[in-house]
């Protein structure tokens, strides 16, 4: 085998592996409770999660909530004539407020628990 058949090889089951790491929708809710309870993902004041402690497929679990997120919030603002920003600034300190004791929030650019 050559060096460019095997690096094709390589890069074919990267990508296949990848696409079996890859969570939908409603995994990332799922799994979401369990890694802020964690410390692996908290709320920042821009209306999406963070990567507090990288670890599992918390990374992964931020991601596919933070785009359906958007998706909303880009619908809201939309909606009712306003920024995108201001609906991520209502929407972040929301969930800010909404935070359990306990779980991370993102303060000043820092992670801290609430």
């Amino acid at each position: 085998m050559g060096k460019k058949t095997v690096f094709t090889f390589c890069m074919l089951m990267l990508l296949g592996s990848g696409a079996a790491w890859a969570l939908s929708l409603n995994e990332a809710m799922s799994a979401l409770p369990a890694a802020k309870e964690a410390g692996q993902l908290g709320e920042q004041p821009n209306g999406y999660l963070g990567v507090v402690k990288a670890g599992g497929n918390a990374a992964e679990v931020a991601r596919q909530i933070n785009a359906a997120r958007k998706e909303e919030y880009q619908r809201v603002a939309k909606s009712n004539g306003i920024a995108l920003g201001d609906v991520e600034t209502i929407a972040g300190q929301k969930a800010i407020d909404r935070t359990p004791s306990g779980q991370y929030i993102q303060v000043s650019g820092s992670w801290v628990r609430k």
